[in-house]
């Protein structure tokens, strides 16, 4: 084992990628982002993007890196052929087909994650009509993961929930087992299990050490909980193009939209809304909001009572996908109008809070929150005062956070 060995966490957001180093003590030595050229659609997007992150990582810090994960967007969905090249465009996890709504029923309980149209499935279904069933669908996360051992046969158990994988009983709804497609799912691990070295090609291409470990990662928000640290008394509200709140819970807490998720032991539980941070910049930059948000009182309501989605259709906190966005009406003032937006986003995310206390999970002492959305003080202000909990901001990135389960696979191989 090397003199102080580092770990590198890849993180594929919505908008981009990032990656983070950090040592044994969990230390962030260095991150560096880049935003997709083009999409997240594309996966020579998510590609070109980290080849350029991992180049310019200085050769001192690569030579001491010992593992490796990766977190992506959870829902994300690729269709590839067996040796992973992929097949048309991958479908971003925000698009749902209701047209699949009557087969879907059919294969899950209605408390089922993957029962939703905004589910895995239904854009397996999707993949499935355009390229037959002789395919490999994979997450991004997956993919990226396979495309760093030249092996997809795997799939990380969190990023597979969203398809139906059912984590307490470790195996695919019983339903699942006369699909024609069921070949085109993965083997699935549980996360921090080492899937395998990273490939010669690609250490050669990259200046990766030959002897680099790939462990299974997690999906995006999962990371983001990880890089805050929290203990079990902490909610995590991840504001980042969407709205995504997670807290560590004895056992699973069962629900429409409820995601459970087993991380470094403990069981994690939480939802996503459709909407968040994306939802602003359909008006105003990042520069003007920054600017509008200084004027204004968050300790005033507006009584706008927006309800700002981008389009129709939630996940969570209820599911529904006719649900109509309310963006009107627009004041004259730009500043109020962001504060009325601020407020409905606010109120999206106390209802998520509230839902969560209604399934049985104790209501957070405090939330830590992280993503683009988590500096906007003006924002925080008024999430407390419509939420009612302490709000504290953490600026450790969310591939700091999935770099942690590679540290453990490190650990574990140490030990």
């Amino acid at each position: 084992m090397l003199n102080n060995p580092l770990v590198l966490g890849i993180d594929l957001g919505t908008s981009g990628v990032r990656i983070a180093i950090i040592n044994i003590q969990k230390k962030i030595l260095f991150t560096s982002s880049k935003t997709y050229s083009r999409g997240l659609n594309l996966s020579e997007d998510w590609v070109n993007s980290l080849r350029v992150l991992i180049k310019e990582i200085p050769k001192d810090l690569k030579e001491k890196l010992v593992s490796c994960s990766v977190a992506g967007t959870s829902g994300t969905l690729l269709a590839c052929k067996k040796n992973g090249d992929p097949i048309g465009e991958a479908l971003p996890y925000f698009l749902s087909f209701k047209e699949y709504k009557n087969k879907i029923e059919k294969l899950f309980t209605k408390e089922s994650l993957g029962s939703s149209i905004s589910g895995s499935v239904a854009r397996a279904l999707r993949l499935l009509e355009l390229y037959g069933d002789q395919i490999l669908l994979r997450h991004q996360a997956d993919w990226i993961s396979g495309w760093l051992i030249n092996n997809w046969e795997y799939g990380e158990e969190g990023n597979n929930i969203r398809m139906g994988w059912e984590i307490s009983k470790n195996s695919w709804p019983e339903n699942f087992k006369n699909l024609h497609w069921l070949n085109c799912l993965p083997k699935v691990i549980p996360s921090g299990q080492i899937m395998g070295n990273i490939c010669f090609k690609k250490a050669n291409e990259l200046s990766l050490p030959k002897s680099l470990q790939i462990i299974a990662g997690t999906t995006d928000s999962n990371a983001g909980v990880l890089a805050t640290f929290p203990n079990k008394n902490d909610g995590i509200t991840i504001l980042g193009s969407t709205i995504v709140i997670k807290k560590f819970v004895n056992k699973p807490c069962m629900g429409r939209g409820i995601s459970n998720h087993k991380l470094l032991g403990n069981w994690l539980s939480g939802g996503a809304s459709n909407t968040g941070s994306a939802i602003l910049l359909d008006f105003f930059n990042l520069e003007y909001i920054e600017e509008l948000s200084k004027q204004i009182n968050p300790n005033k309501t507006t009584g706008l009572n927006l309800l700002p989605f981008s389009s129709k259709g939630e996940r969570f906190p209820i599911d529904d996908p006719n649900l109509k966005p309310k963006l009107e009406p627009r004041p004259v003032s730009d500043s109020l109008y962001l504060h009325a937006l601020f407020e409905g986003l606010a109120k999206i995310e106390a209802k998520g809070w509230q839902k969560l206390n209604e399934l049985g999970v104790d209501l957070p002492q405090q939330i830590i929150t992280i993503g683009g959305g988590a500096k906007n003080i003006a924002w925080k202000k008024i999430r407390e005062r419509e939420i009612g909990i302490p709000i504290k901001i953490c600026n450790r990135p969310p591939a700091a956070g999935v770099a942690t389960i590679a540290l453990q696979g490190l650990l574990g191989f140490k030990d």
